[in-house]
């Protein structure tokens, strides 16, 4: 019976992962959550996977490369970028495709492409380049990159740990670093060779994503006898039927610096909104408002405000929310104008969309409001490329740290759940990290979602559905060459992967394939190594990696975009790890 519920909250969680009706973190325990109320877990066993050295050796690497990132080290590396990449158009996909695969083999590959979006618009901004032609390739390469280490991506830690779990030798740190540098290889060439034939050409005009807000900014005063004087903003006719964003307030002929939804509108009020044309022709045809020219420049220039396009980060505390539910405006006492979500411009009722990781806003405000948002890591600032300063008081202990922390792993010292925990504390008691930031850099949705999917195979093992599946499979496929075997299973997970994240993925297909070997007699190895490369190397859709998530707005990528470039790609690499990795783990 046990077996019968496990494959029943199963479907349903892979369902909800599908139709996305909950953040992936939320959906991962709500099936943690199924699995104990339904007593096909304990409370021990469900909750188990907070405690798995997956997760734990996860948080730990956040803080490791928070410390680096917040040195400045890498921004340090911005500007000769910028000069090497401004030369050619094939030396700027070069050069951000070998620093995004490089750096991703050591550090979180989602915060190296968000360090190298902003710094690729810079570029294409200068140049002419459309940021099509780069930011795929940037995001490809981070995935290619993040294989080649235990560390390069989560996904490869948890494949290690639950094999670990399973009574198996965990990886070494660079134990697959080969067949993933073949594939890599491979990867590139394509990138450099292929793709810029299929990437599409945005157009200049189309490269800025909020071209059009310009046209639906209006100034307006509020005439004696209108309905909102002495009514909050939220109450307003303004607010609540026109569905206006207030950009600026001038009163008695001076800005009103600070206003939030329960600010009261005055007679004469002169208000700078943004509102969409048709809403705008309504306005026009009511009395008591009147459309009046712009403010004089001087007065413009005094409120400090000006536009800032940005992104959503992985991991940022807007994803999954809305601007009312935050209450964005009363916080950070600027306003967002518009988002984009995927291919399409939001300018109404924006306050309610659920924002997701990779939507960009348009924001309106000063510096030091935009500065603000950056320094909690809310957004990403794509209009420029801030440049930080390098603390080198903090970023030549850090880069010590985490070169010990790979070190000690690689060379089977200890383990990399040690290493890396050892190094975090070095960093916070070492003051490189005050313990708020080191709690502040970990991704608790991932590590959330990370302890959700692990009860996901848990189930499985404990109710022999592994190794029910591993036989039906072993059934079919068992007197197939072992290659054969290998290139399917690593067709079922990166198809899978596509569907599902990579973490669930990977969470139902190592039990499996664990018991699929040990029923055919031969090493293990090679399968996991597959389900690993399989669950990275994604690239056929915008949502299989939160790295292609992060690119499809800000290079203006359509979903076709992702397959037409994506589809070739995956089955070069999936024929071509069909051969490599037995190659070098031998069945």
């Amino acid at each position: 019976m046990d077996l019968y519920i496990t494959v029943g909250i199963i479907v349903i969680g892979i369902f909800l992962f599908i139709r996305d009706y909950f953040s992936i973190d939320t959906t991962s325990i709500l099936i943690m959550t199924l699995f104990i109320v339904s007593g096909v877990l304990n409370p021990e066993e469900g909750f188990s996977g907070f405690n798995h050295p997956a997760t734990l050796t996860l948080g730990c690497m956040f803080v490791v490369s928070a410390a680096v990132f917040k040195s400045g080290l890498i921004d340090g590396l911005s500007a000769k970028i910028v000069k090497i990449a401004k030369i050619h158009y094939v030396i700027a996909l070069i050069a951000f495709c070998l620093i995004s695969a490089t750096f991703s083999a050591f550090v979180n590959d989602s915060a190296i492409v968000a360090i190298l979006i902003p710094l690729a618009l810079s570029v294409c901004r200068d140049t002419g380049i459309a940021p099509s032609k780069l930011l795929i390739p940037i995001s490809f390469a981070a995935l290619f990159g993040g294989t080649c280490t235990l560390i390069g991506t989560s996904t490869n830690i948890l494949v290690s740990s639950i094999a670990a779990k399973s009574g198996l030798e965990p990886f070494g740190m660079f134990e697959f670093s080969l067949p993933a540098l073949c594939l890599l290889g491979i990867g590139m060439l394509y990138l450099f060779i292929i793709a810029p034939f299929i990437l599409p050409k945005t157009k200049t005009n189309e490269a800025n994503k909020f071209a059009s807000v310009e046209k639906y900014t209006a100034e307006i005063r509020i005439e004696k006898g209108n309905k909102d004087i002495d009514k909050p903003i939220y109450k307003s006719y303004l607010s609540n039927e026109l569905n206006v964003t207030i950009m600026a307030i001038y009163r008695n002929g001076s800005n009103l610096t600070v206003f939030d939804r329960e600010s009261i509108l005055k007679e004469g009020d002169q208000i700078k909104i943004i509102i969409s044309p048709s809403k705008l022709s309504e306005l026009k045809s009511k009395e008591y408002f009147k459309i009046v020219g712009k403010k004089d420049k001087e007065n413009e220039e005094n409120t400090g405000k000006i536009l800032y396009e940005t992104m959503v980060p992985v991991g940022s505390i807007l994803a999954g929310t809305s601007l009312r539910k935050m209450q964005f405006r009363n916080l950070y006492n600027c306003s967002v104008l518009a988002i984009r979500h995927r291919n399409e411009v939001i300018q109404e009722n924006i306050s309610d969309v659920i924002i997701k990781a990779g939507d960009m806003l348009l924001i309106y405000g000063t510096k030091e409001e935009l500065e603000q948002l950056l320094r909690y890591e809310i957004v990403i600032l794509l209009s420029e490329y801030m440049e930080s300063k390098v603390n080198y008081k903090k970023a030549i202990p850090a880069l010590i740290i985490a070169i010990g922390v790979v070190t000690a792993a690689a060379f089977n010292l200890t383990s990399i759940l040690i290493s890396s925990m050892v190094g975090a504390l070095l960093l916070v008691t070492t003051s490189i990290l005050k313990p708020k930031e080191a709690y502040d850099a970990i991704e608790w949705k991932v590590i959330f979602m990370m302890a959700g999917v692990l009860s996901m195979g848990t189930a499985l093992e404990k109710t022999g559905g592994s190794e029910i599946i591993s036989e039906f499979v072993f059934n079919n496929m068992g007197h197939l060459d072992p290659r054969i075997t290998l290139s399917l299973i690593f067709l079922i997970t990166f198809i899978s992967t596509n569907i599902l994240s990579s973490k669930a993925t990977a969470a139902l297909m190592v039990p499996i394939v664990i018991s699929l070997a040990a029923a055919m007699q031969i090493s293990e190895k090679p399968f996991l190594i597959g389900v690993m490369f399989a669950c990275s190397l994604t690239f056929m859709t915008p949502m299989s990696y939160p790295t292609n998530t992060m690119v499809y707005a800000p290079g203006n990528y359509k979903f076709s975009d992702f397959l037409k470039v994506g589809t070739p790609l995956n089955l070069i690499i999936w024929i071509a790890a069909s051969f490599i990795i037995p190659l070098f783990f031998p069945f």
